[in-house]
């Protein structure tokens, strides 16, 4: 492979290009489809890079007390690790990276976006930042264990039969199984994988009703208290591409379709990609009240961990 064709993948498809338009159309979507749910008009769908560009155009102010390298990287780190995210799942059957274990890859860098925004907030030194970086890390133990559930899930039901090992943990591997055998969600026994890997995704993207870093009622905007300028507009565009990323985790994992023509493999991609943005975040955001900190801790422990638990159980056995 030639440096321009890997530059191109970088730089265009399904790299950084592709991957922005793609989540402020994701965001945009999702904004307006919440909007019309709760009978107002909405913004326009090119609003969150709107916002990010105004965010771009203000002043950084960065607090008296604030350990300023910390603060300032620490949005540009985390952004840049969603970005690489985003290249190692595969996209009409074309990825940038990809190797033996794509998806323990993409549970690192994850959760080191999430650890990138706890440090960024315990760097201001405000305490509402500090009330909500220990939120989003309640939040991150919560999800992590039925995250983890569903991909040993999805591994064993992929490897099993399918490569020496028995478990496989990359998304190409993955998505040559269902080219064979047909989308996973399919397999009735990881349809609980699949409803508990929809329940992760809005907390892992941090949107309504898990939003609780944040809660403006009640912590005026918690882990971003006192983030403005270009590093608020960073972790905001990393919440933007999250969305894309979660969703599109989501259908390489259980909704991989491919015909062998690229440009209708994308169109599909981005379709199911909808679907899922859909179902998993704007429609929660649109009928349901934020929860309690506790309420999500109990949720993801009880019911999210049980589903997937029972996905790995019954695939372990060969169901």
């Amino acid at each position: 492979m030639s440096v321009l064709t890997i530059l191109g993948k970088v730089l265009i498809f399904p790299g950084l290009l592709f991957t922005l338009l793609a989540a402020l159309w994701l965001a945009g979507l999702d904004r307006k489809l919440v909007a019309r749910m709760q009978r107002r008009v909405g913004p326009p769908l090119l609003q969150p890079w709107y916002d990010y560009l105004k965010c771009c155009g203000k002043e950084t102010i960065i607090p008296r007390k604030a350990n300023r390298t910390v603060f300032l990287a620490a949005p540009a780190l985390g952004l840049a690790s969603i970005f690489v995210t985003a290249m190692l799942i595969p996209v009409g059957g074309v990825s940038i990276f990809s190797g033996s274990a794509d998806l323990v890859v993409i549970l690192y860098l994850l959760t080191f976006a999430s650890v990138m925004l706890i440090i960024g907030s315990a760097a201001s030194g405000s305490p509402f930042a500090g009330v909500g970086l220990s939120r989003e890390m309640v939040a991150m133990i919560s999800y992590e264990l039925p995250f983890v559930l569903v991909m040993l899930a999805v591994g064993r039901a992929a490897g099993d039969g399918f490569c020496l090992a028995g478990v496989t943990f990359s998304l190409a591997d993955l998505c040559a199984w269902q080219s064979a055998n047909g989308p996973m969600i399919f397999r009735w026994s990881l349809l609980p994988a699949a409803i508990a890997m929809l329940f992760i995704i809005p907390c892992e993207v941090g949107q309504q009703p898990f939003d609780i870093d944040e809660a403006e009622t009640e912590i005026c905007e918690g882990v971003l208290a006192e983030y403005s300028g270009r590093p608020l507009g960073q972790f905001k565009m990393m919440h933007v591409i999250k969305m894309y990323v979660m969703s599109s985790l989501f259908c390489a994992m259980f909704l991989h379709i491919e015909t062998g023509f690229l440009l209708a493999d994308v169109v599909i991609h981005l379709v199911l990609c909808t679907l899922v943005c859909f179902v998993s975040m704007s429609l929660p955001h649109a009928i349901t009240a934020r929860f309690k900190v506790e309420q999500i801790f109990r949720f993801y422990w009880t019911t999210v961990t049980a589903l997937a638990a029972v996905s790995l159980i019954l695939v372990w056995c060969g169901v």
